[in-house]
């Protein structure tokens, strides 16, 4: 039964869509266990580039089954606006499965969304405004609607005329809005029926069988750990479960059914949006990172924010996660610098500290404790083996690997999806 977890191990956007589509030929089915479209992957396919924001990146592999589990909340629209553009590029994408149990992001969620986050003003968590917070909000007050409820149009009506009783109320009366029809949604929602329907699966059971028959599932986190609803720098985090948990849940697939979780470090650190970020850089390296790097959002577009690599929280995803293997991504973006910082520990009210804080105010006074390590000049994209890095970045990528607590055992050299150094297989 090999079934693996791949999900980020910083604040997302480390690079997860590359290590997800480096692993999809080796793989029957790459499963989105959380999240939805707040999440952006790119993968470089030979010269061609692809944004992916719901789809799981291994739709962009012919041999491989793609689900969107029962955990991620979907936008109809924006799913058949994904499908269509690949479909336009030659991808096919027939053989995609989505759980029937996966909640629907409704206009009316998105709209709260949009709307709450202008109202909190300097208090915002910094959302995509896509409406996934809402929808989460929905499942867990038991008022969402899932992707079967299409198919029963009396019960999708109830529970549309029972989801905008409340919201209604908050839309008029304190964000002087206009109040949503019930009718209007219901009608768009159905619109969407028809088209749905070959993709919609009994996911759980689908899953469950193939790992009965050996097949490989990988299960692919949308953001990060330090993003996560109960394990991350919360409030400032998404909506759900992107640690290995939550592909238990988000997916229908027992525990003893994992037999490895890799966790996506990028050889610095970036964060989008809101929270603290104790490496966070606002000089020249910062910006030279964000640069080369190109460190802007897939989905938001915003820039990221850019800092040194942190071991605290390297250490923290390794045990959160139970990680067995790192896949460090972007080694080459550093290339050029004499000397790189790493945080090893942070100082908190004159004390050092070497593991994450459980406490936010703690967390938001962290100050890093940096170790300095020689830097390379050399161009390293061509490298095909640990051995053909320079003697400095084989030194960087062993420290990181020493302080993080699991081995590293795939190295990114650059974008393009053969761009990368297996040091050991994951399958």
């Amino acid at each position: 039964m090999p079934a693996l977890v791949l999900l980020g191990a910083q604040w997302g956007d480390e690079g997860k869509g590359k290590a997800t589509d480096l692993l999809g030929g080796s793989v029957d089915y790459v499963v989105r266990y959380q999240g939805g479209n707040n999440a952006g992957h790119t993968v470089v396919v030979g010269d061609q580039k692809y944004a992916l924001h719901l789809l799981p990146s291994g739709i962009l592999t012919p041999e491989c089954t793609p689900v969107i589990g029962n955990g991620v909340v979907v936008d109809p629209s924006v799913l058949f606006s994904e499908l269509n553009g690949l479909n336009e590029r030659g991808v096919d994408t027939s053989k995609l499965l989505i759980s029937g149990n996966a909640h629907i992001i409704t206009p009316y969620n998105v709209t709260v969304d949009k709307v709450t986050e202008r109202f909190l003003g300097k208090r915002k968590i910094g959302t995509t405004g896509r409406g996934i917070g809402p929808t989460y909000a929905d499942k867990i007050n038991r008022v969402g609607i899932r992707i079967q409820d299409l198919y029963d149009e009396s019960i999708l009506t109830q529970k549309v005329e029972a989801a905008l009783e409340v919201k209604n109320q908050l839309l008029t009366k304190l964000y002087n809005r206009r109040a949503i029809e019930a009718g209007q949604v219901v009608e768009e929602l159905l619109s969407y029926a028809d088209r749905l329907k070959p993709y919609v699966a009994d996911t759980v059971l689908v899953l469950n069988q193939a790992l009965e028959r050996d097949k490989v599932v990988l299960f692919e986190g949308g953001q990060g750990t330090l993003l996560d609803i109960d394990h991350g720098t919360y409030p400032f985090v998404t909506s759900s479960n992107p640690t290995a948990g939550g592909a238990c849940t988000g997916a229908g697939v027992g525990p003893t059914k994992i037999s490895r979780v890799i966790g996506i470090l990028k050889a610095y650190t970036t964060r989008v949006g809101s929270g603290p970020f104790p490496t966070e850089l606002f000089d020249e390296d910062g910006e030279a990172l964000r640069r080369i790097g190109g460190e802007r959002g897939v989905t938001t577009g915003r820039d990221r924010r850019c800092g040194w690599f942190d071991a605290v929280i390297a250490r923290y995803a390794t045990r959160v996660n139970g990680l067995t293997d790192f896949f460090l991504t972007k080694l080459d973006v550093l290339t050029g610098w004499e000397e790189i910082p790493v945080c090893v520990a942070y100082e908190i009210d004159g004390k050092r500290v070497e593991e994450l804080p459980y406490s936010q105010t703690d967390f938001h006074h962290a100050k890093p404790i940096y170790e300095t390590l020689p830097g390379w000049s050399e161009d390293i994209t061509k490298a095909k083996t640990f051995a053909d890095l320079p003697k400095n970045a084989q030194a960087y990528v062993k420290a990181l690997e020493d302080m993080s607590g699991a081995p590293i055992s795939a190295i990114g050299v650059g974008p393009g999806r053969d761009e990368t150094i297996e040091i050991n297989s994951f399958i």
